[in-house]
């Protein structure tokens, strides 16, 4: 089973708030995409581990996604399984075999969205280096590219995609997220549910903007993007 993206975050939300456009564009053109969550976001504000599956699962329809996987290690506790963390996404890495992966950008209010910045990284070298031992004996594989997608926290984009095609879908996929993104009769405030969806877009307009189209998700490099040539 090999992909052609495979989009890492901590919780069920986080890759559809920085890349959803970007992997149904990419879907769209028959491209195999994959998302792993690290954890059921147990500890979220508002929201069960039950009902926020279940919304996985729907914006993973829309998105026309391969594959999703979810690891079940701890919400806000990543740190103290961080050797473990790696070593699974070094393992679906292997299995997986990804032309592209993707992360959240390494400076993020959420410590979670941090500490998986940290986590993919050195697992996207460790799946390269032949001698490294995951927790199952798989043959090397180091991804041909590696970006940061922004969740919270923005920065100057190495580069962006021209999603303005499917931007609506983009965010019929965050609808989808409604114990997150709505606050419910049992719910409490919290800065997903005043006005995060509108701060998401007003940011994809901007990048957009930059670019001279209408809505663009933007990206960080951790090396220069290369061109073959100028013409």
């Amino acid at each position: 089973m090999e992909l052609d993206i495979l989009a890492v975050g901590a919780h069920p939300d986080d890759v559809e708030i920085g890349a959803a456009a970007t992997l149904t564009k990419a879907a769209r053109q028959g491209k195999r995409v994959g998302i792993l969550d690290l954890t059921y976001a147990e500890l979220s504000s508002n929201g069960t581990v039950e009902t926020r599956q279940e919304e996985a699962a729907a914006a993973s329809r829309l998105m026309g996604l391969h594959s999703r996987f979810n690891f079940g290690l701890p919400d806000r506790g990543l740190e103290a399984v961080r050797e473990e963390a790696i070593r699974r996404v070094v393992d679906l890495i292997r299995q997986t075999r990804p032309k592209t992966v993707l992360a959240p950008y390494w400076q993020d209010r959420h410590p979670d969205h941090e500490s998986v910045s940290r986590i993919v990284k050195e697992a996207v070298f460790s799946a390269g280096v032949r001698k490294y031992t995951g927790s199952e004996q798989l043959a090397a594989h180091r991804p041909a590219h590696f970006y940061y997608y922004f969740i919270n926290n923005v920065s100057g984009p190495s580069f962006v995609v021209d999603v303005s095609d499917v931007y609506q879908e983009k965010l019929a996929v965050l609808r989808c997220y409604r114990s997150q993104f709505e606050r419910g009769k049992d719910g409490v405030e919290t800065p997903l549910t005043n006005g995060y969806l509108e701060q998401v877009e007003a940011r994809e307009r901007q990048f957009g903007f930059q670019a001279g189209t209408l809505f663009a998700e933007g990206f960080v490099s951790p090396n220069p993007p290369v061109l073959a040539s100028l013409v």
